[in-house]
Formats: C-alpha cells, structure tokens, sequence
C-alpha cells in the first residue's frame, strides 16, 4: 500500500513548478529574487474543494497561486509539495478547446 497526501478543508496539494532563471524575454534574474505568485500542478484535491462548485479546480490543473500560506511538505524527496489553502490560488490556466472570434471595441459601437 502506498502513501499519499491528502490535503483537509479547503485546500489543495500543489507540485510547485521548477524555479525559472531567465524570463521568456531573455532577462536573467538573481538567485534571491523572489515572485509573489507561483505556478504548479495540482496533485490532490479535498474533498471538500471538490464538492464546492464555486471552486472549479481539478486534479492535474496547472494554476497560479500565493505562497505567503502554503506549507511545505517533504514527502517525496525533491519534489517541491505545497498544501495550499483554496483562497490563496489566484488563476487556473486553461486551454481553450473552441476557436471564439475576437470582437474589438470598434465592433461593438458599430452595432
């Protein structure tokens, strides 16, 4: 039988993603810079989060979220795990499936 995690309350388990460098427009940044938001794989998800229909997160979601309240949890070796309180993830990143047309504000004051 393995072990796992599983976060309580309205929380989530978060994998933190790799730590960036060099941003995409080339800029180098210091070891010690520090980003307010961080991005990540959801891992698990409460029970509770997942009966919550105002929470739209699943398990596998790459979000962005806060880490002033994420605790840290040493369980698999390196691999950075957070349990997160569901008020601190700030965005979900999502693919869109559905190709909308762009509708610009000259377009709407022509109707």
């Amino acid at each position: 039988m393995a072990d796992y995690v599983e976060p309580l309350g309205m929380r989530v388990l978060i994998r933190k993603d790799e730590a960036r460098q060099k941003t995409r427009g080339g800029i180098v940044l210091p070891d010690n810079s520090e980003i307010p938001t961080i991005t990540g794989r959801v891992v698990e998800v409460s029970v509770q989060v997942a009966r919550n229909e105002d929470f739209p997160i699943k398990k596998y979601d790459k979000v962005l979220f806060h880490p002033k309240n994420a605790i840290p949890v040493d369980f698999e070796g390196n691999n950075l795990l957070f349990v997160v309180p569901i008020e601190d993830i700030v965005a979900i990143f999502r693919k869109d499936s559905t190709k909308k047309s762009r509708v610009s504000k000259a377009d709407l004051e022509d109707e």
